[in-house]
């Protein structure tokens, strides 16, 4: 069954199972209102439950902005008690990006500010145009990020450079992400929807079902801690000693050719 939004492009590629997924308010530098975080939940649920979709790829219309941050005259309507509750409702659905078992890499073509930055940060891979900037500049605004940017910002960067750069809302420039560890790569502009493509065909090369326990590994390190992310590595492992892809990667192994994995 086909998607249809109205603020996202949703462009499944059936030969290759990559998810095409694109925030489409160009003029309004596709920031991120409470309509399109309700579609951005609505796309990563049908992506999860669609078997045709085996990877996904966001980004956002346009040269100008993955997305430019939420949208201000929305926020400026809003009681504390309606700002919490917009809050949660954004990190429930970015954290449905984080904790997909089909990999998601973000495309980040030109800003990726407050929530933009935040949504890039739930996805598994960051690959940034030479044009990216990424920040949260919300202390700007008398706020803080609401979607999960105080808790994701320290993992990917520390403790100390987090807190600089969501005390003094400074803009990171593409070349700093990458050395930061905000952004995986740096492509040329013109390149970057093709090398994330590429990246994600080499990831779907792969055995499905180790994907996502990978995934599952990684995240349950960073919610509840070290015990607990071995506990789960152990388990993991084990499920997938059961799986028939287990049984093909290790017999191509030894019979000298490419798996051909089923995601069983």
């Amino acid at each position: 069954m086909a998607a249809s939004f109205e603020n996202l492009l949703y462009d499944l590629d059936t030969a290759s199972g990559i998810l095409t997924l694109t925030v489409n308010r160009p003029t309004k530098l596709n920031a991120l209102n409470a309509a399109t975080i309700a579609e951005l939940g609505q796309a990563i649920d049908h992506a999860r439950a669609d078997e045709a979709v085996r990877g996904i790829l966001l980004t956002g219309s346009g040269e100008k902005a993955f997305v430019a941050g939420a949208d201000i005259s929305e926020l400026a309507q809003l009681s504390g008690p309606g700002a919490q509750e917009a809050s949660a409702k954004g990190q429930d659905v970015f954290r449905r990006f984080e904790t997909s078992p089909k990999p998601v890499v973000a495309a980040v073509n030109g800003f990726a500010l407050g929530g933009g930055c935040e949504l890039a940060m739930a996805c598994h891979i960051r690959v940034a145009s030479e044009n990216a900037r990424f920040g949260q500049p919300e202390v700007n605004l008398g706020l803080l990020p609401g979607y999960g940017g105080t808790q994701r910002l320290v993992q990917l960067v520390g403790k100390g450079k987090a807190l600089e750069l969501l005390l003094t809302a400074d803009q990171v420039k593409a070349d700093e992400a990458l050395r930061l560890g905000l952004a995986n790569h740096v492509v040329p502009q013109a390149e970057l929807l093709a090398f994330c493509k590429s990246m994600l065909l080499k990831i779907l090369s792969k055995a499905p079902v180790a994907i996502g326990l990978t995934i599952d590994c990684v995240n349950t390190y960073f919610d509840h801690g070290g015990e607990a992310g071995y506990a789960a590595e152990a388990s993991a492992f084990g499920q997938a000693f059961g799986t028939a892809d287990f049984k093909e990667g290790t017999a191509a192994f030894l019979e000298k050719r490419p798996a051909v994995f089923t995601g069983n």
